[in-house]
């Protein structure tokens, strides 16, 4: 086989070829699965144990679990936050010391 003959055969496949990759790198991947999965809208009750405890990663991590809760915001004192009402997010209201005072679902 010569070298012509070569490059003719491959270059009708090219573009079938660039096609596929781009096709492939356009996919769009699963999320990673939540480390914190919803059982239902946030019950702040589960995590009344909370209450005086400081707040640090582990604490907050288990509040979300024990409140069945997407999502955590941490409210210390004078800190701006919106008034937006998201059923599944936990507020966790600290003191200026960093112990938390109160939680409460939106």
């Amino acid at each position: 086989m010569s070298r012509s003959e070569f490059s003719l055969s491959a270059v009708p496949a090219l573009p079938a070829i660039v096609l596929a990759l781009s096709v492939a790198a356009c996919a769009t991947m699963a999320p990673p699965p939540s480390a914190n999965p919803v059982a239902g809208p946030c019950n702040a009750e589960g995590a009344r144990w909370a209450v005086g405890q400081a707040v640090n990663d582990e604490v907050v991590n288990r509040i979300l679990r024990d409140t069945h809760s997407r999502e955590a915001r941490v409210l210390r004192p004078g800190e701006m936050a919106t008034m937006d009402y998201l059923p599944d997010r936990i507020n966790v209201d600290v003191n200026e010391r960093g112990a938390i005072t109160g939680l409460r679902c939106g």
